[in-house]
């Protein structure tokens, strides 16, 4: 399997599980939304897991093309999707609703329009 292939592979899989996340957030109009039931903990749980899954994608792909891919759209804030992966991951339990909300609003906001 050519390298060429195995990226545009891994840029389908990352598109794919971000075109999820809108349907996953339909639900949610305000940040408490997430904390204030059951099904809000279970989007919390299922957009968080498509979040970090992303950014662990993200970070193969940059080591992959040894940075030159990402270096060809500075105006996108690769190393945010990373950084965001990594808390989420090792401060599972601390994510902020808030900011979990708007980070959710912004990936729902690209892919439905």
């Amino acid at each position: 399997m050519s390298e060429n292939y195995q990226l545009l592979e891994r840029l389908q899989l990352v598109l794919s599980a971000l075109e999820r996340i809108p349907a996953r957030f339909a639900s949610i109009k305000a940040p408490s939304d997430f904390v204030a039931s059951e099904s809000g903990l279970e989007h919390m749980d299922s957009i968080c897991m498509v979040l970090i899954a992303v950014g662990e994608e993200f970070k193969k792909i940059d080591r992959m093309t040894e940075g030159k891919l990402f270096a060809q759209y500075p105006q996108i804030e690769w190393r945010g999707a990373i950084g965001l992966r990594d808390v989420l991951a090792h401060g599972y339990f601390q994510v902020d609703p808030e900011q979990l909300y708007n980070s959710t609003r912004f990936v729902s906001i690209v892919f439905l329009y």
